[in-house]
């Protein structure tokens, strides 16, 4: 028995310590009231200040922004103002819960803005479930935000409205399931086929699940560079392929992809999908047994395997490697190569936010992916080692210039500021957001919470 297997945890062991964090949580959540606060960011030196900051002196920022509504980026905090917009379908793994329920998620995404990008985001739960009502609520509060952050919204509408609140706004627009997802997949994937030496151009790549996260990845891959052809899709149904019956134009998305994906023509399940195929991305129910190892044993030589379902994989790191997968991923933390949409969106928010940008095209999502790869190539990967992780702060600040810059280029930036500019300004709002929290905690101001055992109570 080699140390590998002295040391591999049993199901069980996995499946207690995946349910810990919810049954913390609840009485984690009660203990703060909620994850997130607003605190003052302007001085206050008297309650004579409030003539400035408030009445009668408003009124001049006021007329400045009237006459020129872009100053709302210069003189109130829209410059830094994400919404995260949901209408609670399509929550995590919990479906649809509606947008009371999702409220807690969307402000643990907001958490993460902060935290990680120094952005101060917003939970907006919708009572609607019409996608049309979406997108205009996203316009009637445009001239609050910077920029809209969609989330857990179900597929296909999810594509639609995207696209519609894209073209309506004067302010990015991104779906984190959608080009968040896409993003950090593909840094892994640009490193991970740096480690097995192969062109990903000339890899066939297999994508287990057809929904937000999976069509957009096939769309991201394909402006990155990968053939349309080499990659094959799957999903409940079995193998993507044209004139699939069942494939509509109430899903125009995966429709197009249908006519332009897997070359081969091939047919079948998931089965025949990974036949050959040099990686395979599955976002798809949670497993262990989603894909099967004898399925890997079929893939190519040197396979790269992202088992991105939560909490379950939909293999098992050690099975997928015994099955001969060279990389194994998944959405895990306490697995190696985390697979973590929060690895994208914090940063390539603050860029785009830093240079006041109209809109979020895949070209930013692979800018930022693209320096999410060389952040670890420099630092060193591996097998097990393949991406960031979150507490690597620095590749944050890298990844928001990365996303700038290509604003620039791509001609949608309000302001042109240098790569210098960016990096020293990207840096300071980060660290100011994190020094800041740290602060609080020191100073009592944001209590530490009771001991597992007090909490479990």
């Amino acid at each position: 028995m080699d140390s590998t297997e002295k040391t591999k945890p049993t199901v069980e062991e996995l499946l207690t310590k995946a349910k810990k964090p919810a049954q913390l949580s609840p009485p984690m959540h009660k203990y703060y009231e909620g994850k997130m606060q607003v605190i003052p960011k302007c001085a206050i030196r008297s309650v004579d200040d409030f003539a400035i900051w408030y009445t009668p002196g408003v009124a001049a920022p006021c007329r400045e922004i009237q006459a020129n509504p872009d100053k709302s980026f210069e003189l109130t905090n829209r410059w830094n103002n994400v919404a995260v917009v949901s209408d609670g379908t399509r929550v995590l793994g919990l479906g649809d819960i509606g947008p009371e329920a999702a409220m807690p998620v969307m402000e643990g995404k907001s958490l993460l803005f902060k935290y990680l990008g120094g952005v101060d985001a917003t939970a907006i739960c919708l009572k609607t479930k019409d996608p049309d009502e979406i997108v205009r609520a996203c316009e009637l509060v445009e001239p609050s935000f910077g920029g809209i952050n969609l989330e857990d919204i179900a597929s296909p509408k999810c594509f639609d409205v995207l696209e519609k609140a894209a073209e309506k706004l004067e302010i990015p627009v991104w779906h984190d399931d959608q080009q968040g997802t896409a993003s950090v997949i593909l840094a892994g994937l640009i490193n991970s086929f740096k480690i097995v030496g192969k062109k990903p151009q000339d890899s066939q790549i297999a994508l287990v699940g057809a929904g937000a996260a999976n069509t957009r990845t096939a769309y991201v891959l394909m402006r990155w560079g990968v053939k349309p052809a080499n990659i094959i899709m799957a999903d409940i149904n079995g193998i993507v392929y044209s004139g699939r019956k069942d494939i509509t134009e109430d899903n125009r998305w995966l429709k197009y992809l249908s006519e332009v994906t897997n070359g081969e023509g091939r047919r079948g399940d998931v089965a025949d999908a990974l036949k050959g195929v040099d990686a395979v991305v599955a976002a798809s129910k949670p497993g262990p047994d989603t894909i099967k190892k004898e399925w890997i044993k079929t893939m190519a030589d040197d396979s790269i395997v992202f088992a991105c379902a939560n909490p379950i994989p939909e293999i098992w790191p050690w099975d997928a490697e015994e099955a001969g997968a060279r990389i194994v991923a998944t959405g895990r933390s306490d697995f190696p190569n985390q697979v973590n949409n929060s690895l994208g969106f914090p940063a390539i928010f603050r860029g785009v936010l830093d240079v006041k940008a109209k809109t979020i095209t895949d070209d930013m999502c692979i800018a930022a992916a693209s320096e999410l790869a060389k952040y670890a190539e420099e630092r060193g990967i591996n097998e097990h080692d393949i991406l960031p992780r979150m507490d690597e702060w620095e590749v944050f600040p890298r990844e928001a210039v990365a996303c700038a810059l290509k604003s620039i280029e791509q001609g949608v930036a309000r302001i042109k500021p240098s790569r210098a500019e960016l990096y020293e300004r990207a840096s300071a709002i980060i660290r100011n957001a994190r020094e800041s929290t740290e602060l609080l905690m020191k100073g009592g101001l944001i209590k530490q919470p009771p001991n597992e055992q007090e909490l479990l109570k």
